[in-house]
């Protein structure tokens, strides 16, 4: 049986509620952990007028807006989709990562599912906060972002956009992995 590389992928979104269904995806970031230039993101249109006021708040995003400038959700999965082939290669397992993956996870396995009826990443991702509690032998209290940053020494930091948040989240991984 022939292993396969497996391709970490930093993955955040932004959406209108806590939810998948209900609440709506609205923006997508990504990139390559251990490639960070290799980026990906996209704004989505909404597919319901629910809204929590405070997810919106935290994220700057406007329904009404996006529903004129974002992607159709499938056009937007589709290319989702493209970017993590790209990452993957003809051999690579593309690994979604997330810092609170189970969040984020929701959103994209949901939406992969409902308009493109598979998931490239298949039905697992990996959480930094798990992984990091798990390898650091630490707290949950301790895998808070910014306790993470001041520990392994992190230069970036989060600020709800998504491809930003990607970024400093694909740092984390790479550091917490060295300290393996």
């Amino acid at each position: 049986m022939t292993v396969s590389e497996e391709i970490f992928i930093s993955v955040d979104v932004e959406t209108s509620g806590p939810i998948p269904g209900e609440f709506s995806l609205l923006s997508i970031g990504a990139c390559a952990v251990d490639r960070p230039e290799q980026r990906f993101e996209c704004l989505l249109k909404p597919i319901t007028d629910q809204a929590d006021p405070k997810a919106l708040e935290v994220s700057g995003l406007s329904l009404e807006i996006l529903q004129h400038t974002g992607l159709e959700p499938v056009q937007a999965m589709e290319r989702f989709e493209s970017w993590v082939g790209q990452m993957a290669g003809e051999t690579g397992t593309p690994v979604f990562v997330g810092f609170n993956a189970p969040f984020d996870w929701s959103f994209v396995n949901y939406y992969f599912h409902r308009f493109l009826r598979h998931n490239p990443f298949g039905f697992t991702a990996l959480d930094i906060k798990a992984y990091y509690m798990g390898s650091a032998g630490t707290s949950w209290e301790a895998t808070r972002s910014s306790k993470m940053r001041e520990q392994l020494g992190a230069a970036l930091e989060g600020d709800h956009d998504p491809l930003n948040d990607a970024l400093a989240q694909a740092e984390l991984f790479r550091l917490a992995r060295a300290k393996r």
